[in-house]
């Protein structure tokens, strides 16, 4: 499931290719054609993430809610303007950093040959018609079809007179009033990049500070704290040497209060990587391997039987809440 910064790096895109132009909107897979209907011809005119939520709107205060769950994906197509906030053109980081780490200064591709910093929403292979310029629009491949071909199952598809954006597999695809937009907005805990995140702060340590739940399962309650998935979980409970069994109320505060500034910081760096970056005072030859690669990135998340990084123990793996939950048990005993 993409987790916050995914999302938050999708709304960025349609930030800067969509908002402000007129969007035609259709259904080829037929389950959002009343839906895509409405939208057809109207203007984007603002877009917001709220932990695994995007929200974009249009003109005559008309939502569409998107949540990707466990199977959505956005494909982008066309002229994709990069967000200069997320990457710079050599794919390097900008003022969010690695505690301790040298930033190499050529791209490093991941597995699949990509560079996940210039990449849009999670690391995924680029389509064949998508062409990436930081600063100006450039020409799409001279002979490419378009628009381009529907593949495969496309709930909706957003189309600008330049820009593509394709939607498979969602949870939710919906649209909403202002009304009823907020009322969802409201159901959800803080999101660091969505409003004050000291403010967030004050309400993610009250919330947890009351729960008798295990602190584990609590980060993956969207309603306690937003875009906190599975990987984030495992490492922010590693990073913090908590116990993901202890219950909200008798995890101390100041480690409460830790947990989600680390959880500003590790959103602001997945944001701007593209990768769940949990790791620090990596050296440039680590770092790409890091950036490269999932397994040389997390202290324990994907990790069972592996020995801890810090301890030597073998990491654990359970089922909690129908979810892979990864620990250390001595080091987070």
């Amino acid at each position: 499931m993409p987790e916050g910064h995914s999302v938050h790096r999708i709304a960025r895109q349609f930030d800067r290719n969509f908002v402000g132009q007129q969007v035609e909107a259709s259904s080829p897979q037929g389950r959002f054609v009343e839906g895509a209907t409405l939208i057809s011809g109207r203007t984007a005119t603002e877009v917001k993430a709220v932990g695994k939520q995007m929200f974009l709107e249009f003109d005559e205060e008309l939502w569409l809610r998107v949540h990707l769950g466990m199977y959505g994906a956005w494909d982008f197509a066309g002229e994709i303007v990069v967000d200069p906030t997320i990457a710079s053109a050599n794919g390097r980081m900008g003022q969010t950093n690695q505690r301790g780490t040298v930033l190499p200064d050529e791209p490093v591709l991941d597995a699949a040959g990509e560079n996940s910093m210039t990449s849009i929403g999670a690391p995924r292979r680029a389509r064949v018609h998508v062409r990436m310029s930081e600063q100006t629009r450039g020409l799409r491949d001279e002979g490419a079809q378009w628009p381009p071909p529907v593949v495969g199952q496309v709930r909706l598809r957003l189309l600008t007179d330049l820009t593509c954006a394709d939607l498979r597999g969602p949870t939710a695809c919906r649209l909403q009033t202002p009304d009823e937009m907020l009322a969802t907005i409201a159901g959800l805990g803080p999101d660091p990049l969505a409003g004050d995140p000291a403010e967030g702060e004050e309400r993610f340590t009250a919330v947890v500070r009351r729960k008798p739940t295990p602190i584990g399962l609590l980060l993956m309650d969207q309603s306690v704290v937003s875009g906190i998935g599975n990987v984030y979980r495992a490492e922010l409970l590693f990073r913090a040497r908590q116990n993901p069994h202890t219950p909200g109320r008798d995890v101390p505060e100041q480690i409460v209060r830790g947990l989600w500034r680390d959880w500003v910081r590790l959103l602001s760096i997945g944001v701007e990587t593209g990768q769940m970056m949990t790791m620090d005072d990596l050296d440039p030859d680590e770092y790409r391997k890091a950036m490269a690669s999932r397994d040389d990135r997390h202290w324990v998340y994907h990790r069972a039987g592996l020995p801890c990084r810090v301890c030597g123990t073998a990491i654990v793996v359970e089922e909690a809440a129908a979810r892979k939950l990864y620990w250390c048990p001595r080091c987070q005993a």
